[in-house]
Parts: C-alpha cells; sequence; structure tokens
C-alpha cells in the first residue's frame, strides 16, 4: 500500500498568496493506492477454479445418491435426532459453565485443600477420552447397580433406584459432556479471571464488596472479552462432539443416521444428511460467536488502512479519516 499526494496537498508546503482577511488552510487530503498483486489474483483464480471442479464433481457424481439425501433431511426421525443434539449441546454447555466456573473459582482459592480437588478434577478429566467417559458413565451399573441415598457406610436407605433405570443413554451422555466440558470451561474461566487487574479487586475490596460481588460485579464482566473466543470454540466443538453420544445410543441425529443406513444401507447418503444438519448447526453457532465477540468487544482496533490515515493526519481532521 502506498501514498501519493494530491498536487496542491504537500504537508508543510507554505501556501500560496490569499486574501489577507481569508486565513490560509491546509489541505492535507491524501489518496491510498494499492501495489499490483497479480500473484494473489491468480491465487484467487487458481482456488476458484478448483471449487468449481470440486462442486461440480460432487453433484454430478451418481455414487451420491442425492435423491435419497433430499428424501431423508427434513425426515422425522432426523429431525428428532437434531432436537436431541441440540438439546444436549445446550444443556451440556450450561452446566459445564456452572462446574466450570466454581472449579476455576476453587483453583484460584487461597484453600490449598480447594484448590488440590480442583486441580483433580482438571486433571483426570481433560487427561481421560471423551469416548471412554461416555462408555463409563453409560455402563454404571456394573459398578453400583443400586442408587440410593441414606445413611453412609451400612445404614438404613431412604430411597433407592435401579442403575439401570437412571442411568439412560440420554443422562449419561449429558453426564459424560458436561462434566468434561466442566473440566475445559475451568481453565478458560481461570485464565479470564487472571487476565483481570488485580487492582480491579482490591478497588472493589476499598468500597467494602464482598467477594463474592467482586466477582459478580467486576472480575467476571472484564474477564468475558477473553472468555467468549475460546467458549464460542468450544460451544461449536459441542456440537459435533454429541456424534460420540452414537457408541452409547443415545437418539442423537449421528445414532439415528446409524439407524437408518443400517435398515437401507445408503451409508453415505445419510452420512450426507448428518453432515449437512451439522453444518447448518455449526454456521448458525459461529455467526453468534461473532456477535458476541463484538458485544463483548467494543474497543477493537479498526482496519489497518484508517489506523494509518488517522495517524498521518493531525488534529482536527483526524476523526474524519478514522470514520
Amino acid at each position: 500500500m502506498t501514498y501519493r499526494k494530491i498536487p496542491g496537498a504537500a504537508l508543510g508546503a507554505a501556501p500560496e498568496a490569499t486574501d489577507a482577511a481569508t486565513p490560509p488552510e491546509e489541505d492535507l487530503s491524501l489518496q491510498v493506492t494499492r501495489r499490483p498483486r497479480p500473484g494473489r489474483w491468480l491465487a484467487v483464480l487458481a482456488a476458484a477454479l478448483f471449487t468449481v471442479w470440486l462442486a461440480y464433481t460432487v453433484i454430478v457424481s451418481p455414487n451420491l445418491h442425492w435423491d435419497i439425501v433430499a428424501k431423508y433431511q427434513f425426515d422425522a426421525v432426523i429431525l428428532n435426532g437434531l432436537a436431541v443434539t441440540i438439546q444436549l449441546t445446550l444443556v451440556s454447555m450450561a452446566l459445564g459453565i456452572v462446574i466450570g466456573v466454581l472449579v476455576a473459582v476453587m483453583q484460584l482459592s487461597d484453600s490449598p485443600v480447594l484448590r488440590l480437588t480442583a486441580g483433580a478434577y482438571t486433571w483426570f478429566f481433560r487427561g481421560t477420552p471423551l469416548l471412554v467417559q461416555l462408555i463409563f458413565w453409560f455402563n454404571l451399573a456394573l459398578i453400583f447397580p443400586v442408587i440410593s441415598i441414606g445413611v453412609p457406610f451400612d445404614g438404613p436407605k431412604l430411597i433407592s433406584w435401579q442403575s439401570n433405570q437412571v442411568i439412560t443413554g440420554f443422562v449419561a451422555a449429558l453426564l459424560g459432556l458436561s462434566i468434561n466440558e466442566g473440566a475445559y470451561m475451568a481453565e478458560i474461566v481461570r485464565a479470564g479471571i487472571q487476565s483481570v487487574d488485580p487492582g480491579q479487586r482490591e478497588a472493589g475490596a476499598s468500597i467494602g464488596m464482598s467477594n463474592r460481588q467482586i466477582l459478580s460485579r467486576i472480575i467476571l464482566p472484564q474477564a468475558m472479552r477473553v472468555i467468549i473466543p475460546p467458549f464460542g470454540n468450544q460451544f461449536i466443538s459441542m456440537l459435533k462432539t454429541t456424534s460420540l453420544v452414537s457408541v452409547i445410543a443415545g437418539a442423537d441425529l449421528m445414532t439415528v443416521s446409524q439407524h437408518l443406513y443400517l435398515a437401507n444401507f445408503e451409508v453415505v447418503a445419510l452420512l450426507l444428511v448428518a453432515s449437512l444438519w451439522y453444518l447448518v448447526l455449526t454456521t448458525i453457532a459461529s455467526i453468534g460467536q461473532h456477535a458476541v465477540e463484538r458485544r463483548y468487544s467494543p474497543g477493537a482496533a479498526p482496519p489497518l488502512r484508517r489506523r494509518v490515515l488517522a495517524n498521518l493526519v493531525p488534529g482536527r481532521d483526524r476523526k474524519e479519516a478514522a470514520a
């Protein structure tokens, strides 16, 4: 990017003779011109041609059975699985946020017991595969056939349930996804809290605010600028991670797609149906993430061109150049 002076607009040049009653005005106009970059246009052209060729090959391929894809895209069974996927994502992320905030506060606590407990939690659930955790929760009845509430050890039981009746595929998926997500959210929230200047906490304490008030009214609102981007990535990742629930028959989108292609042997077509819905969900989530990031980042730097112009044009014209 180069900058070319417009005739008569030289910075610091002596103004021409004018009427004595009229003060001279400096013409500080700048015209921005871009250097030609033929290599960039060639790369864009090559990428466009490749994209068109790939799209044409996929569309006209007789092995993809697009008629089957169109038939099942809005099928009631697929839509029910889609609803379960959305429900699992929203509830798991909500529980994961609650767990993550609590564990992050424990990690930053002055109590060594709380710090050790929080560290052990994040160490274990981030260190073991999510697939293993889902299978473990689904087979919890092998360890605890009966879930009961009462006096510990051999005391009387007030109420009890059969584990197989309580830990269904959906409940097991919810436990596995939310507890695992809580471990990752704890690290995200902890990083966000530590990014806030410690003086903010001291300022809140100086006016008599409690630790809970300081955390909820001062620390967390300021930490949101650091928390939101990785949280959005985690939400999008959770949408796709729910597909692992298919190993425990969780009735999600991937599970019902598998049931359908095992019945009609249209494996590729049903996988395309599921993939298209995942793309729709992640696209919507990405748009929402971008909007939330703009909401919590009002002071983001302007594009390079506006920043350069704002620095070059002094005084009263700087705001106009940055607009």
